[in-house]
């Protein structure tokens, strides 16, 4: 992002503290399963907005369009999608909206079967590596670009522009919201093993060197699963990503995202620290939801695959303080995987649909009063300076210093799907046995050759 971006972020977030005094609250889950002629978008808006023109459903009837939406905060909870829909239609009467709710189970396959039977869903809501890496580019989504006006261009984070949109500069989706994923330790166990004095609690940031103390004085005070480099499939992948890639300053893919770049020597050198550290297990049998159990249960006195909704989530049955962390890196500044979740619409044919869909989208993110509420639903942070929409919230305060290190968002490279099997696969090779360095050149060679389409 530019830096006068992200200043204008940073000040709205420092009121954020003032107000909030740094304390914990609120949020919910965020895991359970071309010109198309139609809605012409005028650039010389008021306020940042677009105008995006009004459907017609013929014979004064409503345009039927339906949203699916994957369970991101709140958006995955029925009665309050119902009051976002209820203020959309005060404002648009003439544009009926029915919803299903998906999981991250099996709502790809649903989304995949919808498609094949030609019952795509109007309007989807999720992020880039499924609306533009995968959907669009399979040619079954609607180029958004006439709602990317200078304005909103001006306004949206410039790293998160650049995700909604593929390499020929098409865009097949609308953002709404972002946060950082980060990981999680339990402070009575670091406590107890005497281990705090290895983290800057209130920057949330540690350093590698740090990271390993930190383990050998836990696992010599007794706790022997201190984390687990979870890798029974690919849920939660960010979380072994983020922490490979940051602790010696390794790359996940180049800056162009055309290649993957996982083999790096930094990489390797992570790997290698990892299979080799006590109380540190490779586990082939659980995946990211699991080990958020097990870290809210105790079993685990850290956690990989974190973030405020998990906390947020989790509130009633976690015993103990939780310290959110940045992963460790040797130079003191991580580099976070970042989440971004907005609109696409899918290409079904049918222009009034399409209009319609893109005004819900135009109305959900643009409008002044309804975008923040639509942001508070998701439980994260919007994609553009909105001031102190959290005010009082300490926990959303407590996690927004994370939001400046959010690195590189390149989930959008070719191949992404078979790539992210081939991760978890590779780490559950060095998890029984294999040289690290050789696993490594493997996934970089199955990914890439998915990226390439050979």
């Amino acid at each position: 992002m530019q830096k006068r971006k992200w200043l204008a972020l940073t000040l709205s977030l420092a009121m954020a503290f003032t107000a909030a005094g740094c304390g914990n609250s609120g949020g919910t889950t965020d895991t359970p399963a071309k010109d198309d002629g139609g809605g012409s978008v005028s650039a010389d808006t008021e306020k940042g907005q677009s105008e995006v023109s009004e459907p017609s459903g013929g014979n004064g009837e409503a345009t039927e369009i339906t949203l699916w939406t994957y369970p991101i905060g709140k958006w995955g909870d029925a009665a309050t999608v119902d009051g976002l829909i209820a203020s959309f239609n005060e404002a648009h009467p003439e544009i009926s909206v029915t919803v299903e709710y998906l999981d991250y189970t099996n709502g790809d396959d649903q989304v995949n079967t919808a498609i094949e039977g030609g019952q795509a869903p109007d309007v989807i809501m999720e992020g880039p590596e499924r609306l533009v890496a995968n959907w669009g580019a399979r040619g079954v989504m609607v180029d958004l670009s006439d709602l990317w006006t200078d304005d909103a261009k001006a306004a949206i984070y410039d790293s998160v522009e650049n995700a909604c949109q593929n390499a020929e500069g098409v865009f097949y989706e609308y953002p709404l919201c972002m946060t950082t994923h980060t990981m999680a330790v339990n402070r009575e166990m670091f406590e107890a093993a005497d281990a705090l004095q290895y983290l800057d609690e209130e920057k949330g940031t540690w350093t590698t060197e740090g990271f390993v103390n930190a383990v050998k004085a836990l696992y010599d005070s007794g706790q022997t699963n201190v984390a687990a480099v979870y890798c029974g499939g690919q849920g939660g992948d960010q979380g072994t990503r983020a922490l490979i890639n940051n602790l010696y300053g390794g790359t996940f893919t180049n800056p162009e995202h055309t290649e993957y770049t996982a083999n790096s020597p930094e990489n390797v050198k992570a790997l290698e620290l990892l299979k080799d550290m006590d109380g540190i297990n490779f586990d082939a049998s659980i995946q990211g939801g699991d080990e958020i159990q097990l870290f809210c249960n105790g079993t685990l006195a850290m956690a990989f695959c974190w973030n405020v909704a998990q906390e947020a989530n989790n509130a009633e049955s976690i015993n103990f303080d939780v310290i959110p962390m940045a992963f460790p890196t040797e130079s003191g500044e991580p580099k976070l995987c970042g989440g971004i979740w907005g609109f696409g619409v899918f290409d079904n044919g049918d222009e009034a649909k399409i209009a319609a869909a893109k005004t819900f989208i135009d109305f959900m993110a643009n409008d002044e009063t309804q975008v923040v509420e639509s942001v508070k639903a998701s439980t994260y942070w919007p994609v553009k300076d909105l001031g102190n929409i959290y005010e009082g919230n300490d926990l959303m305060g407590e996690y927004a210093k994370f939001i400046p290190f959010m690195g590189d968002y390149y989930q959008v490279v070719s191949g992404w799907a078979e790539a992210r099997t081939a991760w978890w696969n590779m780490l559950q090779q060095i998890g029984t046995g294999a040289e690290p360095a050789t696993a490594a050149e493997e996934f970089v060679t199955t990914a890439n050759q998915a990226a390439s389409g050979s």
